[in-house]
């Protein structure tokens, strides 16, 4: 069995010389392929990166791909902000001219706020495109486990999904063996209303009538086959080696179709309650689709 589902969560960590960074990437259910990616500042090219990367991987899925990336603090200088110090002795210089102020000292003026700051240091073209390279094949590691994590969480959905058609499949199977008793019942019912209709004036054509609309509302056979259709499609769907979900989801709705005729077509009320029953298992049936790519 081959199930993948649409969701699984993913963690990875790198570092190269003064950057460490982790990618996240998480994946739940979406009608179709949906990547939003967030990257570091300065790594703005890594979110086509990641996007593509997404791509050649999922068919279906809200993804979410996110990057944080922090430079050690070993490569961060001190260095003066002349901008701040330069107003600040612009400041001092009106003051001294009115006699208001002595003249700075060194100290004093590295103390005030502003004037000495942590800077990073400029990496070079070659140091950043190392950086960048290395940044994305941790993405690339991130996106192949989301991968792993949603194939095994596939595994046990396929392995619920197999046990829900396990139970429609008897299902079909006694509202076969229970639509043989049909007409019997429909003869009985016949010939209690052709009673009534000869307590009357009599009509043949309109006997003729309630005959055929009987005859056809007790014929459940089209249904049933086209349920046993269904289930073998639904299986093969199961088996195979690519995303099915478009087309689980499509063949639920032909499930409950055909148990919505069989359920108006009923003459039995053991027939009835069978019908239902494949009406409850396909939705249980259909609410597990939802998280298959």
């Amino acid at each position: 069995m081959s199930v993948t589902s649409m969701t699984g969560f993913a963690r990875v960590e790198g570092d190269s010389g003064d950057w460490s960074w982790s990618v996240e990437a998480r994946s739940v259910n979406g009608r179709n392929l949906e990547v939003r990616v967030r990257a570091p500042p300065g790594f703005d090219a890594l979110e086509r990166v990641a996007r593509d990367a997404a791509q050649t991987r999922f068919q279906r899925g809200q993804l979410n791909v996110t990057i944080q990336a922090k430079r050690l603090q070993a490569a961060r200088r001190p260095r003066i902000n002349t901008d701040v110090l330069d107003r600040y002795l612009g400041f001092s210089d009106a003051l001294l001219a009115a006699g208001r102020a002595s003249a700075p000292t060194l100290d004093g003026l590295l103390a005030l706020p502003g004037v000495i700051e942590m800077a990073d240091d400029d990496d070079d073209a070659a140091e950043r495109a190392a950086v960048s390279a290395a940044m994305a094949g941790s993405i690339s590691t991130a996106l192949d486990s989301l991968g792993l994590s949603r194939r095994a969480e596939g595994e046990a959905i396929g392995a619920v999904l197999a046990g829900f058609l396990g139970r429609i499949e008897t299902l079909t199977v006694a509202a076969d063996g229970e639509a043989a008793t049909q007409p019997a019942l429909i003869k009985a019912r016949f010939e209690r209303r052709l009673a009534e209709l000869l307590g009357e004036s009599v009509n043949v054509e309109r006997i003729v009538q309630e005959a055929a609309a009987m005859a056809t509302r007790a014929d459940v056979r089209e249904e049933l086959d086209r349920l046993s259709g269904h289930i073998a499609a639904a299986h093969a769907l199961l088996s195979q080696d690519a995303a099915a979900g478009r087309r689980l989801d499509f063949l639920t709705q032909e499930f409950m179709r055909e148990a919505n005729t069989l359920c108006s077509k009923s003459a039995s009320t053991g027939l009835t309650a069978l019908g239902l029953d494949l009406k409850a298992v396909i939705d249980q049936f259909r609410e597990q689709v939802q998280n298959v790519e």
